[in-house]
């Protein structure tokens, strides 16, 4: 897809091969702002680019309607169905369009998604090479779809690999069989063969390939039970050949060649996650307080918690990402519509029914299981009143405004029996059982607002009450807001659907000091937690010490790509990344003493050895941030994180200008105490003598989703997106402990 604005009139073309689009744009302050077309074009503002390419990698969705802020701001509903954005990965601004007629909108969001699904769905191998090619595309300056020496040199540099002059001239030399002085057809092959060439691959193979040159059944199996220590027969093996082997006269004979075992390895069968546990596999009709629920707060903002804008952009992503418990600060707005911001902050605002409609779209759209709609209320009565009436008019029976069944429950009810529904967290007037009982008369009255003060940071000595609605108070039900006042007094005055808000500093101290009575707090309830005040830049805390008292809700800013983020989604990627992940038994069971300090005897313990050796990376990307030399020099940090006496991290070595095919080799050992909460994170970086180290990619998943053996890795940017062509060679085997 092309984007060409025409030089001496302002106008964007987009073409689709079948028909001109004309937009009319802005270009100011190097954003592209969308403006009504004139009925004749004319000259708007000064010549923007006079050819814009935009890369579909580099597009993350396409959305239908009015949906972007700048749409929303310059057009009429009535061109509702002509509008659509293209929303970028990353932080890139979206580029919204609006076609001439709903027909042409229609081809080029249905044209567009099915493009970016095909691209979803490439393998491994064929991202390999789509990157390759896209380099050889790069190289090849004059386009003859031929390379002499330079552009091979340039191509060299291209794949982030340095090579002295006197190896690239042999390679080209080996390569050019026609002496012509320029490689092309079938020489390029055997320059991309020789490239490509994986000497680790052929190792491996060459142990098990005991039959003709090839691997057999038998030889398959015995690499899958001896190396891969799966539960594999001979059935397996064959179906492996039948759905990797290339050959067809090998696949005929039951046999794998090397290009099939390459095949093999490169797709989910060979991928470090466990495929069984890529779908829904857990038992997902438990309470739901017996469930990690991946969380955000202050879910609105896009960037710092001061002066950064909101959008119902950011819940839009957060949703996409699994999250399952999203925050709404809710303030009196301008003619009477409630508004959302971070209170007392120069944040900009943003419409709470704008953000219902959002959720409303996009909340099932990865998961279909619950989500929690955490309300801080600081609205007056009437905007209250209008609160309540557009979450119930907008989501409709999605909301949950009774319990399930006909009487009073004595637990939560599971992620399986809420499929499909909203749930409320807020204040509540009354006990559940007044609801269900249908005894609530009171029209309104007031609550403590000591959580929503504290967490708005608003500093005050007086305890803050505010007045409540009937009609918003009555969309509670399951997540009622209360004021923590000690485990105790929770367990004796609270019931199971009466939850506490934590500060981050609060939790992590009870974790530390009370760390059993949170645990069995949590094995009845729901906590949330949430990031201090002080972290205005957004930043998050470590999320793992309060998962290990069982903290269900542990809120983080989404926005922010740091390894906090990188752990958050790794513990959400088994499980269907459906946004809940069952909690251990013995964070489950209320004759547990589980602490994770002191690691006492119990059923929690289940020593292991876990063996890392780190061989090699391909196609690593090319840090470009203004360095003198963008080629990397790559190292790896295996990291675990989980109770305190199981984090650990080591690293390999620096490779000197090789990001294309790096080769460590390196072995590392971890002793692992309760692997049902360990993470492990790999994380490759490049090398900086003078300075911190430059991030490249990484991936995180739970150490009970790992698979024994040879694996790849594939490798993810800072904000989750995977790079297509990167990924790390490994073998891992985590075995009883002697």
């Amino acid at each position: 897809m092309c984007i060409k604005s025409k030089q001496d009139s302002g106008l964007i073309y987009c073409c689709n091969g079948t028909c001109l689009v004309a937009m009319c744009w802005i270009f100011r302050k190097k954003e592209f702002c969308w403006t009504t077309m004139p009925q004749e074009p004319k000259f708007l503002t000064k010549p923007i680019l006079s050819l814009q390419t935009v890369t579909l990698d580099d597009i993350d969705s396409v959305r239908m309607g009015r949906q972007s802020k700048g749409l929303n701001k310059h057009t009429d509903r009535s061109v509702e169905e002509r509008c659509f954005s293209i929303i970028f990965k990353g932080r890139k601004k979206t580029l919204d369009l609006m076609a001439v007629n709903v027909t042409e909108a229609k081809q080029w969001v249905n044209g567009l998604d099915k493009i970016i699904s095909n691209m979803h769905n490439l393998s491994p191998q064929q991202n390999s090479e789509h990157w390759i090619f896209n380099c050889m595309r790069k190289a090849d300056k004059n386009k003859d779809n031929k390379m002499n020496l330079k552009e091979v040199k340039h191509f060299l540099k291209q794949l982030n690999i340095e090579v002295a002059d006197t190896y690239a001239a042999e390679i080209f030399k080996e390569c050019d069989t026609s002496n012509s002085g320029t490689l092309e057809g079938s020489e390029i092959k055997l320059f991309y063969d020789m490239l490509t060439h994986r000497e680790e691959i052929d190792v491996i193979y060459g142990n098990y390939a005991q039959t003709e040159g090839q691997m057999s059944t038998t030889d398959l199996l015995n690499f899958l039970l001896n190396e891969q220590r799966e539960k594999a027969s001979m059935e397996d093996a064959v179906k492996l050949i039948e759905r990797y082997e290339v050959d067809g006269t090998a696949k005929q004979n039951k046999r794998m060649t090397k290009d099939g075992f390459l095949m093999y390895m490169h797709q989910e069968d060979g991928s470090i996650l466990n495929p069984a546990h890529k779908p829904v596999y857990q038992d997902m009709h438990q309470p739901l307080n017996h469930y990690f629920i991946s969380s955000s707060h202050n879910t609105y903002l896009m960037e710092d918690q001061l002066k950064g804008p909101s959008s119902t952009e950011a819940y839009i992503k957060a949703l996409m990402k699994s999250c399952r418990c999203v925050e709404l600060d809710c303030w009196d707005g301008a003619n009477g519509e409630p508004v959302i911001y971070h209170g007392h902050t120069l944040t900009s605002k943003v419409l709470f029914r704008d953000v219902i409609k959002a959720i409303k779209e996009y909340a099932f759209k990865t998961s279909e299981y619950p989500v929690i709609l955490s309300l801080e209320n600081h609205c007056t009565i009437e905007q209250q009143k209008l609160m309540a009436h557009y979450l119930k008019s907008i989501l409709g029976d999605a909301l949950v405004t009774k319990p399930l069944g006909n009487t009073m429950p004595t637990h939560f009810p599971s992620p399986e029996e809420l499929k499909g529904r909203f749930l409320v967290k807020g204040k509540q007037l009354n006990k559940l059982n007044a609801a269900v009982n249908n005894q609530s008369t009171v029209e309104e009255g007031s609550v403590s607002d000591e959580d929503e003060a504290a967490e708005c940071k608003q500093n005050s000595t007086k305890k803050s009450t505010i007045k409540l609605a009937k009609e918003l108070s009555d969309t509670v039900v399951y997540c009622k807001s209360v004021h923590f006042n000690g485990f105790e007094h929770s367990k004796e005055s609270h019931a199971f659907y009466e939850m506490s808000s934590f500060k981050e500093t609060k939790a992590l101290n009870l974790a530390e000091t009370s760390a059993t009575a949170f645990i069995h707090h949590n094995m009845d309830k729901l906590s949330r937690i949430y990031p201090a005040g002080s972290r205005t830049d957004s930043s998050n805390y470590n999320p793992v010490p309060l998962w290990n008292v069982g903290c269900q809700i542990v809120a983080l800013n989404f926005q922010t790509p740091h390894k906090e983020m990188h752990i958050n989604q790794g513990r959400f990627l088994p499980n269907g990344f459906c946004g809940y992940i069952l909690k251990p038994e013995f964070q489950r069971d209320m004759s547990s003493q589980f602490n994770p300090s002191t690691l006492l005897e119990g059923p929690w313990l289940n020593k292991k050895t876990f063996h890392v050796m780190v061989i090699s990376a391909q196609q690593l990307p090319k840090l470009n941030k203004g360095k003198h030399d963008p080629i990397v020099d790559p190292l790896v940090k295996v990291e675990i994180y989980g109770v305190p006496a199981d984090n650990a991290s080591k690293e390999t070595h620096y490779i000197n200008n090789n990001g294309f095919n790096p080769m460590w080799n390196e072995k590392f050992t971890f002793d692992i105490n309760v692997p049902e909460l360990a993470m492990l994170r790999l994380l490759v970086e490049d090398h900086d003598a003078a300075s911190a180290n430059d991030f490249i990619g990484q991936y995180c998943l739970p150490l009970t989703s790992i698979q024994n053996g040879y694996r790849h890795v594939p490798l993810l940017t800072k904000r989750g997106a995977v790079i297509c062509s990167a990924g790390l060679f490994v073998h891992l085997m985590l075995v009883d402990a002697k």
